[in-house]
């Protein structure tokens, strides 16, 4: 499991924190680092601060976008330190393993981190199918970026060992029969259901009135598999030309 999770993180602007985050990585066996538009790498803090975890750094992803970093990921996950204009499904760390663990062997999990100083936007929290919480102390809640990835990391490992005893269930209590939308299918979905809905006047372009955010939170919470997502889309299409024939 722990293979196939990506730790994204998104405009970091000290490079030491990148070093930070692939040492505790390398503690709990995670490998797959990704970085969304670092302000500074590669950079020889970077490395001082991995302590032997270089080879993290040297495999890195390094992208542009958002987009780049989770099109082939089927579950994405954002760190929120705080509360959103609209809930979202929110998990602690251990809950969040508990989640990741049972899922298929296939399934690419990313796990967000956004800036130092303010975190993750709203619309890229609005990409993830959860958001977790680290439960910290109220009176001195600031944690360091590697901090808070090690926390996370280490939870994950922990559900694999337990996910490796016998009897161990699949997530949905059975093996599920196909992958699961990647991030690129996603979008496409939530693009073509935001241009379907305008099209009939249910959307109004100049009062969506958070329409599509909520849409969006319905769909990711399904975490809906490739088949369920063309199913929609098949849908979506039929809308479209049944609208047509009707105007």
């Amino acid at each position: 499991m722990l293979n196939n999770v990506r730790i994204v993180l998104v405009n970091t602007t000290h490079p030491g924190n990148i070093g930070g985050v692939a040492r505790a990585m390398k503690n709990m066996g995670l490998s797959e680092l990704c970085l969304v538009a670092p302000k500074k790498f590669p950079h020889e803090d970077a490395l001082a601060r991995a302590a032997g975890a270089g080879d993290l750094l040297d495999g890195a992803l390094v992208v542009d976008s958002l987009d780049d970093a989770l099109a082939d990921c089927h579950l994405v996950v954002g760190t929120s330190a705080r509360s959103r204009s609209i809930p979202w499904p929110l998990v602690n760390p251990r809950e969040l393993a508990a989640i990741v663990a049972p899922l298929p062997v296939e399934t690419k999990v990313a796990i967000l981190f956004g800036r130092e100083d303010r975190g993750l936007t709203n619309d890229e929290l609005q990409r993830c199918h959860h958001h977790v919480h680290i439960p910290v102390n109220e009176e001195f809640s600031s944690l360091n970026l590697a901090a808070a990835v090690q926390v996370i990391t280490y939870e994950l490992r922990m559900a694999e060992l337990l996910q490796a005893e016998p009897g161990a269930k699949p997530q949905w209590g059975t093996e599920w029969d196909v992958e699961l939308a990647d991030g690129r299918e996603l979008e496409l979905m939530f693009d073509h259901l935001e241009q379907v809905l305008t099209e009939v006047e249910f959307l109004d372009p100049q009062k969506p009135r958070n329409l599509m955010p909520r849409l969006r939170r319905l769909l990711l919470r399904a975490v809906p598999d490739k088949i369920e997502v063309n199913v929609l889309r098949g849908m979506l299409s039929a809308m479209s030309k049944s609208a047509k024939k009707d105007s």
